[in-house]
Order: C-alpha cells, then structure tokens, then sequence
C-alpha cells in the first residue's frame, strides 16, 4: 500500500500595494506568488500558491500612450462579431478586468491557471 502525503499546503496572503507600478511588473510579481514560485518545495504540477490582495489598484502607472492605444479584443462568435475596447475604457468600466487578464497571461495554461486566478483579489 502506497504511503499518502498528510502534509497539506500552508497558503499565507501576500498584500501587494501597486501604487507606481507598472501593470507588467506588477502582474509578474502576482503570478509568482499565485504559482508558488518563491516556496522551495515548487513544482510546475503542484497547487501551492498563496493569496494575493492588491491594494491601490487605481494608482497604477501605465507608460506612454497605452490608455488610448492598447486595445482589448474579444469575439462573439459571429461573423463581424470583433469587438473592441481601448484600455481607458475597461479602466472606467471594471479595472479588476484589466490585472486580472494582465496576471492570466503569465500564469501557465493548464488545468491549475483557473484555480490560481481565483486566489487573486482587488481591495
């Protein structure tokens, strides 16, 4: 009989102030820590990330003219149905959307990607 790990995870909560952050630098350092990165038992399979709270998201630094110029798309699955919306206006509308799919991009594409986005909040 194969012995079982009783050891389970001890996940802390990292609070991340992102005032003068740039949004890159500041989505590298949220998905190291939602990946575990930084813990010396990591492994790519494992799930052990920790919390991550992001305070004074709104004081965000983005350089150059990203606000007008970068553009998020999204289709509907109709033909035509390319839609979209400069970075200025996703800000207006829900500025969660814009770390969340920043930190979505770095993290792996696997099975552990929508586990690990969930450990993710904006205070």
């Amino acid at each position: 009989m194969a012995k079982q790990n009783t050891q389970t995870t001890k996940r802390e909560t990292h609070i991340i102030d992102a005032q003068g952050k740039s949004l890159g630098g500041l989505a590298s350092e949220i998905a190291i820590l939602l990946q575990g990165k930084h813990k010396p038992d990591y492994a790519p399979h494992k799930d052990i990330g920790d919390f991550v709270i992001v305070k004074n998201f709104d004081k965000v630094r983005f350089t150059g003219q990203k606000l007008k110029k970068k553009k998020y798309y999204r289709h509907s699955g109709y033909l035509g149905g390319l839609k979209e919306e400069t970075l200025e206006e996703v800000l207006k509308k829900d500025p969660f959307k814009v770390l969340r799919r920043a930190v979505l991009g770095m993290l792996p594409k696997n099975k552990l990607r929508s586990k690990m986005i969930k450990r993710l909040k904006l205070q």
